[in-house]
């Protein structure tokens, strides 16, 4: 992108006077560089291979703009429901983005002439060592007003300047609505994930308390060893011990769940007490194409906004080269007394044109251009900066979600060959076959890999709600309030 530089200064505060008088006839373009989109290379295709359901094609728009909605989790919907109006962060971008209308109505007015209304009543006495030592009063109202005319374009950009800024906050309040319909989804499978662990902890400690009863009814016969109670013991605790450390896992993910919606933790027990399944991803996933995120994502908009905004602060600055020029006058009553101050020819009045021009400065507006320019500059790489970024959440994304579910497949296999072997175990060591070695191997086996396939099901889950916010998805149509262009 060509960045705004001064040349030919000398010549621009030469003509600048003519420039001026002509402009207030005929009107001047604002001065300044206009802004124009960088060009950015965007490949055509994602570089991961899109395998596990992943598709190219086009995504529905009304399918990512409430994804959720695909997991197809009631509790899940109620609560996102719930966080568009309670959550602290979401509230806040809110207040930002009427803070920058705010700020753009500010600078809109500046249009306009203004107009103030005065009135004064005084009593004075003279020094009698030096005057005459009179008293007299002096009773006066009217109205004031004055006017600078844009000539050169200085309020047009800082109005652009806030068109941008507004538009920058707009998105940054989209931007907080994707993270916040990803983290609540997030710590919601977080949630149903614990849920499933424990569950599964309490079943294995359940079938290891009852293989201890069988160890120690043998040993009661005189059929086992003292050593296989108390590994069946060890055994038992061991996996006793890992529930209070779920436990605490499950509490903090609603805690973090309930400020996410902003209510106080603890408070989430109604929504997420009974235990329930982890969220099922659907068959198929269409992720459309680079372009189309780049332009979904508000993290990049926001940016780009930005850009613009800093490209208008150049001709903000550059206008300060050029002479002002302002229309003022004032219109009133003044009078000795008051009872004569309402009559004809107590009337005042004044009108006039005023011309200001800085001459010098000692080059402050110069380096003021300079430093707004390096500004547009650090913008320019943000933006950059900011699509790189979008890409490599998607590309991730992609690879982390296909990855998974082969990881998840390959525990689903090893979970019910656990399963097999805890049953074989059992039975050849009832029939003297085995010894009770490998009871243990097996039963701590199947507590192992039942629990990888939980975090793994949470996992594929987790990782298809993180493409889903790497793509863009779960702002549109959700804006807490409208832009409102002035």
């Amino acid at each position: 992108m060509k960045l705004f530089s001064i040349k030919n200064f000398k010549k621009k505060l030469a003509g600048a006077a003519i420039i001026g008088v002509l402009g207030i006839f005929l009107g001047c373009a604002a001065v300044g560089p206009d802004y124009v989109k960088p060009e950015t290379a965007t490949p055509e295709q994602w570089l991961s291979e899109l395998r596990d359901g992943l598709r190219s094609q086009p995504m529905d728009p009304g399918t990512l703009a409430k994804w959720w909605q695909t997991l197809d989790d009631p509790a899940l919907s109620g609560l996102i429901k719930q966080a568009v109006t309670g959550n602290l962060d979401l509230r806040a971008a809110a207040a930002r983005l009427q803070e920058a209308r705010a700020r753009r109505g500010i600078s809109a007015a500046d249009r306009f002439p203004t107009i103030a209304a005065t009135g004064s009543a005084t009593k004075s006495r003279s020094s009698e060592s030096t005057g005459l030592g009179t008293e007299r009063n002096l009773y006066s109202t009217g109205f004031d007003s004055s006017w600078e005319i844009d000539i050169f374009g200085g309020v047009r950009r800082a109005i652009e300047k806030a068109d941008a800024n507004t538009a920058a906050s707009q998105e940054d309040m989209h931007d907080v609505l994707v993270s916040m319909t990803a983290e609540i989804a997030l710590n919601y499978v977080e949630v149903r994930s614990y849920q499933t662990r424990l569950s599964i902890a309490r079943a294995n400690q359940d079938a290891q308390a009852e293989t201890l009863r069988m160890v120690q009814n043998r040993y009661d016969a005189g059929l086992a060893a003292q050593l296989e109670v108390e590994q069946a013991r060890y055994n038992l605790e061991s996996t006793r011990a890992e529930i209070p450390s779920l436990n605490t896992g499950l509490e903090q993910a609603k805690n973090r769940l309930a400020v996410l919606l902003g209510r106080q933790p603890g408070t989430l027990a109604r929504e997420v007490t009974d235990p329930g399944p982890i969220p099922v991803t659907p068959m198929e996933i269409a992720v459309g194409v680079p372009a189309d995120t780049l332009r979904r994502r508000p993290d990049v908009r926001q940016a780009e906004w930005e850009l613009a905004a800093q490209t208008a602060s150049i001709g903000v600055a550059t206008a300060e080269l050029y002479p002002k020029f302002s229309l003022s006058g004032s219109v009133g009553l003044e009078s000795l007394s008051s009872s004569d101050l309402f009559n004809t020819a107590s009337r005042t009045f004044s009108i006039g044109p005023t011309f200001s021009w800085r001459i010098f400065d000692a080059g402050r507006i110069g380096r003021q251009i300079e430093v707004e320019t390096a500004l547009q500059e650090q913008a320019l790489i943000k933006y950059k900066a900011a699509i790189l970024t979008a890409l490599e959440d998607v590309e991730n994304a992609l690879v982390a979600y296909a990855d998974e579910q082969i990881r998840r497949d390959a525990l689903v296999q090893a979970s019910k060959a656990a399963r097999r072997a805890v049953t074989q175990a059992r039975n050849q060591y009832r029939a003297g076959l085995t010894d009770f070695q490998n009871v243990l191997d097996s039963q701590r086996s199947l507590l192992s890999y039942q629990d990888k396939l939980a975090v793994s099901d949470g996992t594929v889950t987790s990782n298809l709600i993180r493409l889903y916010k790497a793509l863009g998805g779960g702002w549109q149509g959700m804006e807490c309030t409208k832009h409102e262009s002035e």
